[in-house]
């Protein structure tokens, strides 16, 4: 697998020799990016991307809800290719704040396991934002 880096903004790298990443960076960067797609932002597949607003942070009303955003965000983790299994999943969600955190680790189809990072957004991103870890260093 292949995937173009992107910069600590989101924006895809162009004019380095290392602009691309390869095994399980690649992975660890095509889930950040399936997961912080909203969904039918992309006009080609409107079908596709999380839905943060519509089923998401729309249910954010009590822990109750915790189960259905772990399935949501489990099954785009898994769909993502290279992802052969998700090996630990654990979320929270602070009732008084209505934030919700999750932290999981996958394996790969190159051998190597990943820790994806799911978070409250600073101001870089809408909803939320996703840091992967591949033998702990930032993908």
């Amino acid at each position: 697998m292949k995937y173009r880096r992107m910069d600590e903004n989101g924006d895809y790298v162009f004019g380095r020799r290392d602009h691309f990443l390869t095994g399980a960076a690649a992975v660890g960067q095509a889930i950040k990016t399936r997961l912080l797609m909203c969904l039918a932002e992309w006009w080609e597949d409107i079908e596709g991307g999380t839905p943060w607003r519509e089923e998401i942070i729309a249910t954010f009303q009590s822990e109750d809800t915790l189960a259905g955003i772990d399935i949501i965000l489990s099954e785009r983790i898994t769909g993502t290719p290279g992802v052969t299994e998700i090996v630990s999943y654990d979320s929270s969600f602070n009732v008084g704040t209505r934030v919700y955190s999750a932290s999981c680790v996958v394996n790969t189809e190159y051998g190597d396991a990943l820790r994806v990072e799911i978070g409250p957004s600073s101001n870089t991103s809408p909803y939320y934002t996703v840091k992967t870890y591949v033998k702990g260093v930032a993908a």
